[in-house]
């Protein structure tokens, strides 16, 4: 019978809620999320479902703090947060990582082909829709890199590209290393 109510693999169902969190900290990929002033609850939710699902070091919120946390159904209580209040704390960022951003911008290429640093602390920094990477997050990035599409829509929501872009990255590591044995 299943009593625990929460959204969780089964191999969590009735574990604390630390204890869950301290079992993840310990397989967390080396990467983190930074998303700069996205509105949207279901947007930022989505991205912290993502950067749950795919195993992310933390998500980065520039800008905007507050949110519902109802969007993210659970999945913030098992992911790191912090606040990046201003320019200052993006070149913090700048300094530990390495910078990558999505945008469909002149200069950015496509995810696909692009080479991700696999040894080094990767940020992936996603911006509002319509509006894209301000210009103080596009200053700290190393490379862009964009999503390529075959419709007619110019781009993709924020928390469906993040899903892609966090999907990517983990799909060059060794899946065979990620996945317990039974």
């Amino acid at each position: 019978m299943n009593n625990d109510p929460r959204n969780v693999m089964d191999v969590y169902k009735y574990w604390s809620t630390d204890a869950i969190l301290a079992d993840l900290d310990t397989k967390r990929h080396n990467f983190s999320v930074l998303c700069a002033n996205v509105h949207g609850d279901f947007n930022i939710g989505t991205v912290i479902r993502n950067a749950n699902a795919f195993l992310a070091s933390e998500v980065m919120l520039y800008g905007r703090r507050r949110w519902d946390r109802r969007s993210a159904v659970g999945t913030q209580n098992y992911t790191h947060f912090k606040h990046v209040r201003d320019i200052d704390g993006l070149a913090e960022i700048k300094n530990d990582a390495y910078v990558i951003g999505v945008d469909n911008i002149d200069g950015a290429e496509p995810i696909d082909f692009a080479e991700i640093p696999m040894d080094r602390h990767v940020v992936f920094a996603f911006g509002e829709e319509q509006v894209g990477l301000p210009q103080e997050m596009l200053d700290i990035c190393d490379k862009l890199v964009y999503i390529q599409q075959f419709g007619s829509v110019r781009s993709l929501n924020v928390g469906v590209a993040s899903g892609i872009i966090m999907y990517e990255y983990c799909r060059r590591l060794d899946f065979g290393t990620l996945i317990e044995k039974e």
